[in-house]
């Protein structure tokens, strides 16, 4: 019986199980493709970190230790590749006399570095002037002496004699912070920069100068070594895991060393990093995939629906013929496992081609029990939502069919016309008050979604904050629920509005549409969240991209930034210089100076009012007391004004207008001169400044009070257009004089991965699949409702109705779909984008000032969905113009 009654729907009902098991495949393939982006997430994550980490360990070996045991014991250790020893020496001060005048530095580190260093590190130097090997100065130490290749300098080494060094090449440490790391000390006691002042030799000179240093008494303090050391990386693709992993080798090794020895492990420091991304890559998933999938699973149960009394007369018709209730359940079984079946197969297979062109890989975890686990899970939800929509309606029917028929003869026209139970006890409103009051909670001050503290295995994801929007999303479907159903009440409101379309025959499709309006209001319900999971998905989407540009044009600067060197003085007139590189628009000078307010020492940055926001974007989210044009404008009419860090308004208590005096150093005197300021606005974030205290202040102001108009950068504008080729020539023309840095580059370095690698793969998925849910979700039910009517158009059509009146009760019904579709999807669209952000607050780095709304994509949308409908009511219209007498004895 089952293969009789499965050969019969195939052959009867083949087009409705299509859309059945089209509707299980866009859920399956939706989930999978989003199982497909963690694995090709975490496992790009844990490359990424292993990969920006030029020295994977710096083993500092203790003092009294032996360092040839030390680096022995480390060469043995599991997993690593290469392990050289370098050298650290100190000397209180370096000397160099060039032409006439002779420049002093301060305190110096003089590094002793193996021949191979550089080719088994290539990422912890890159030479700028002369040769690759011999003596080599860093950039800022060259820059503060004068000398370039071919100068001699003297070292006053601590604890020897003065040496005098030829200079060979000038090179730039790019992981200095992690390269002069203070190893085994807590973070909060790390150095706050690397030194001004080093110097590289020779493991051979080295180890002549400092040897005999090594065993005089003050040897601990002079003369240190560290063992650098290259892991092989053979990690999980995990972050969270390979941070567990990589950190045990670490301990392992200290173990093993009985004390001789502490790792500095910067490639755990990075795997802890790359942690949070993630999870963050989780909540993602969380937020952007599961509406996907249950609108699938509602699609399924839609198109599943549209047949339902179909499915009740050939219920009744089995059961008449002696089919039991067990074996009627039993049919129901094989067309829910032939749906779930089907689009189980077609959604895997579409996952993975989509996983495939998105992420270039076929996997669906990042592991094989993940990958087992991704798939079967999503098999399963395919199944759950085939059973839901065909199994479960099929049981109520056997159970109830009868019962619920007698009892809806036998009540009042008055409770026959009431709204579901849930629309009387305003269950719509109190999850929308519900939801409300759980985003106003997870977006507050100090919420963090994500928790993931430095240095513990384990990490949080705070799954409440779902909450939130998963109850305002439920609650606008309902109350879109609530408003077509009032709406279709009302009849002549329905007629006025559907005279245009349908002429005289308004009334009529007015009435049929009130008559129907559960169905119609479904429909309308399911293709505005449809329409509002496209839009809130574009527009977080690429409210993320704005941001993330935002975020590397703060770290930079600009398209392109020269920062000049510590100790180099050139003035503003430099950026005439600069504007004649080919490709440069604009240039602007920024000032940086150091300032003490009170005792604490903060970075000062001078600016041009009037034409800083020429080549870069302040956004008004940057600054608390006014607009970012309403500040700089401040700053510009009154050019004692200054804006402080919130921070430091909150550390001394300061209010609008009151007098900040900051300490500056003098130009000619070089001692430090109180300079009085006006305290105008709070500001957090701005181009090149660090994240914690800063003050922002009048270029001009500082210059006339200090008598040094000195520039720390200059801000190029390329128009965006060839900035890697415009630094490279700004280089090119400046040499080792200063550090050019473009913002190519640092979109690579700044932000989460999951913005690096990631999203813009995961973009194309989302937004594929909301734009077909959306197009399904209009077309398709409108074409299954219109189909199922044949009956009511055969009928209209023998007692004398027109094909023009037939088109017009068809296009009522799609011009009422569509406009309460559309302006149900811009609502609550609009509303789950708004708290997207705010719940997601935690992805952003800044935090945006308003969304960014992808125009086009949401008008292809529409246009899209549109064009679907007319289509759907073409294709009805088709069947429509059948021989009645036929098309009612098929019925």
């Amino acid at each position: 019986m089952n293969r009789i009654w499965l050969h019969g729907l195939l052959r009867r009902r083949a087009g409705r199980l299509g859309m059945a098991a089209a509707g299980v495949a866009v859920a399956v393939a939706l989930l999978a493709s989003l199982g497909a982006f963690l694995a090709s997430s975490q496992a790009s994550m844990t490359a990424r970190a292993v990969r920006d980490v030029p020295v994977d360990w710096q083993v500092q070996v203790q003092p009294g230790a032996d360092s040839a045991a030390v680096l022995a014991t480390v060469r043995a250790t599991p997993g690593t590749m290469a392990a050289l020893p370098v050298g650290f020496g100190r000397a209180d001060g370096l000397t160099a006399t060039t032409g006439a005048t002779t420049q002093t530095t301060g305190a110096a580190v003089v590094l002793g570095l193996p021949d191979s260093y550089r080719a088994t590190f290539p990422g912890e130097l890159r030479t700028l002037a002369g040769t690759d090997h011999g003596v080599l100065l860093a950039q800022q130490t060259a820059a503060n002496l004068g000398v370039s290749p071919g100068d001699t300098i003297t070292a006053n080494l601590l604890g020897g004699a003065a040496v005098t060094f030829r200079v060979d090449g000038v090179v730039e440490l790019p992981a200095a912070n992690s390269l002069f790391q203070a190893v085994g000390a807590p973070p909060g006691s790390q150095p706050a920069a690397p030194p001004d002042n080093v110097v590289l030799l020779p493991e051979a000179r080295w180890q002549a100068l400092f040897a005999p240093l090594a065993s005089t008494a003050a040897a601990p303090d002079l003369v240190r070594t560290q063992i650098h050391t290259v892991r092989g990386h053979v990690l999980p693709p995990d972050p969270a895991s390979a941070f567990t992993q990589e950190t045990g080798a670490a301990r392992n090794l200290e173990a093993q060393s009985s004390g001789s020895a502490v790792v500095g492990d910067n490639l755990g420091a990075a795997l802890d990093a790359a942690r949070s991304d993630a999870a963050y890559a989780q909540v993602l998933f969380v937020f952007l995939g599961l509406p996907g999938a249950v609108l699938a699973g509602l699609l399924t149960a839609m198109v599943a629906a549209a047949g339902a009394d179909r499915r009740r007369q050939e219920q009744a018709l089995a059961r008449s013929r002696g089919v039991s209730s067990a074996q009627a359940m039993r049919l129901a079984a094989v067309e829910a496992g032939s749906v779930a079946l089907a689009g189980a197969l077609i959604g895997l297979g579409v996952a993975a081609v989509v996983g495939w062109l998105a992420f270039g890989s076929v996997n669906f975890g990042a592991t094989t029990v993940s990958a087992v686990a991704w798939t079967a899970g999503a098999a399963l939800v395919g199944l759950l939502i085939a059973a839901a929509s065909i199994l479960a309606p099929a049981n109520k029917d056997l159970r109830w069919a009868t019962v619920a028929a007698v009892r809806r003869s036998a009540e009042p026209a008055s409770a026959r016309e009431r709204g579901p139970w849930w629309s009387r006890y305003g269950v719509d409103v109190l999850l929308l008050a519900g939801g409300g009051l759980a985003v106003w909670a997870s977006s507050g001050n100090g919420y963090q979604l994500v928790l993931a503290p430095e240095g513990v295995p384990t990490i949080s994801v705070s799954y409440w904050a779902f909450a939130g929007p998963a109850l305002l999303w439920a609650g606008a479907g309902l109350l879109v629920w609530r408003l077509a159903d009032l709406a279709l009440r009302r009849r002549q409101l329905v007629r006025r509005a559907l005279r245009p379309v349908a002429g005289g025959l308004a009334p009529t499709a007015a009435a049929m549409m009130a008559r129907r309006r559960r169905p119609v209001a479904r429909a309308i319900v399911l293709l505005g969240l449809a329409l509002a999971f496209a839009a809130s998905t574009a527009t977080f989407n690429a409210t993320y991209q704005a941001q993330a540009e935002a975020d590397a044009q703060l770290t930079n600067g600009a398209d392109v930034t020269v920062s000049e060197s510590p100790g180099v003085r050139v003035g503003p007139d430099a950026a005439a210089a600069l504007a004649g590189v080919a490709g440069v628009r604009a240039v602007e000078p920024l000032q940086h100076r150091f300032a003490y307010v009170g005792a604490d020492l903060q970075d000062l940055y001078g600016v041009a009012p009037a034409t800083i926001t020429g080549v870069t974007a302040l956004q008004d989210t940057y600054f608390q007391g006014g607009s970012a044009r309403a500040l700089m404008n401040t700053l510009a009419a009154s050019p004692d004004s200054i804006l402080v860090s919130a921070e430091t308004v909150k550390d001394y208590q300061l209010h609008p207008g009151d007098v900040v005096n900051l300490r500056l150093q003098d130009s000619a005197t070089k001692q430090l001169t109180t300079v009085p300021f006006h305290y105008a606005g709070i500001v957090n974030e701005f181009p090149t400044a660090p994240k914690d205290s800063f003050f922002v202040a009048n270029a001009s102001y500082v210059a006339a009070q200090t008598g040094s108009n000195a520039v720390g950068a200059f801000l190029i504008d390329t128009g965006g257009q060839n900035v890697t080729s415009v630094a490279q020539a700004v280089q090119a023309r400046l040499g080792a004089s200063a550090t050019v840095t473009d913002i190519a580059h640092a979109r690579s370095r700044v932000g989460s991965s999951l913005t690096a690698v990631d999203l813009a793969g995961l973009t194309r998925v989302e937004l594929a699949f909301a734009l077909v849910l959306a197009t399904a979700a209009g077309g398709l039910v409108l074409f299954l409702g219109l189909t199922e009517r044949r009956r009511t158009f055969a009928i209209a059509t023998a007692l004398g109705a027109t094909r023009r009146q037939l088109r017009g009760l068809v296009a009522a019904e799609a011009a009422l779909l569509t406009a309460g579709g559309l302006a149900a999807g811009v609502a609550v669209g609009w509303l789950l984008s708004q708290v997207l952000v705010a719940v997601l607050t935690g992805v952003f780095d800044p935090p945006p000032a308003a969304l960014t709304i992808p125009w086009p994509y949401l008008a292809g949308t529409a246009l899209i969905t549109v064009a679907a409908l007319g289509a759907a009511a073409a294709g009805a219209l088709r069947q429509g113009h059948r021989p009645p007498v036929r098309e009612l004895r098929q019925l």
